[in-house]
């Protein structure tokens, strides 16, 4: 595919090549308040300013977004990471998984924003004291650590992003949702606190019940 940025500083990713096991069949394509998840975290992506494509696929997806595809698709979501940075030449990348479909936007941007103005290798976020593995802003000086990570079989994301700041003598840069939000650099237009922005769907009751939140934050 072509450089999934066009020579941006930022590109865009959707983690979409998990087995979806807990759901049954491929949670890309399931619906969320009548829409598909894979819509709504491109959606996510391209709110935040950034052009987004799709990082593994267990279904064909090419025609909602570009789909890089993994050259050995069963190392995990740390091996969608790596064959991002291989598709672009962005020296950054936001990563949303497919299954948080509440994420509002402007937290990427916040994310964003910080990771330019700190030069931080990995942005995450915290809801409640907990640091979140995603969404996530990588830099692409990390990318070489998480190369090595994969080759000694050790495929865990939140470790890999500790690893290479621990390398790059740097800490994780962790952004507190809580204070974004009432600081106002973090605005969700449809009202819903932080802790529900990284609930993460696995499951048909899971799904069911992020609807009904959001249906009733809605109504």
């Amino acid at each position: 595919m072509k450089d999934a940025a066009n020579g941006a500083a930022e590109a865009g990713f959707v983690l979409a090549g998990g087995q979806s096991s807990r759901m049954g069949r491929d949670k890309a394509l399931e619906l969320f308040c009548g829409r598909k998840l894979i819509e709504i975290a491109i959606g996510t992506l391209r709110g935040a300013g950034i052009e987004a494509a799709i990082a593994g696929a267990r279904s064909d997806l090419s025609g909602f977004a570009p789909v890089v595809e993994d050259a050995e698709p069963d190392k995990g979501p740390l091996g969608g990471i790596c064959a991002a940075f291989g598709a672009t030449s962005a020296e950054r990348a936001a990563f949303v998984s497919v299954d948080l479909p509440l994420l509002p936007a402007s937290l990427i941007s916040c994310m964003i924003g910080h990771s330019r103005i700190t030069g931080s290798a990995v942005t995450l976020c915290s809801v409640n004291g907990f640091v979140q593995t995603f969404p996530a802003v990588l830099g692409r000086v990390a990318l070489p650590h998480f190369e090595g990570r994969l080759v000694s079989l050790q495929r865990g994301c939140y470790g890999a992003f500790h690893a290479a700041v621990e390398a790059l003598g740097e800490p994780v840069s962790v952004l507190p949702a809580e204070v974004l939000a009432q600081s106002g650099q973090v605005v969700d237009s449809r009202g819903l606190p932080p802790a529900w922005w990284f609930l993460n769907v696995n499951t048909h009751a899971e799904l069911a019940r992020a609807e009904s939140i959001l249906q009733g934050r809605l109504s």
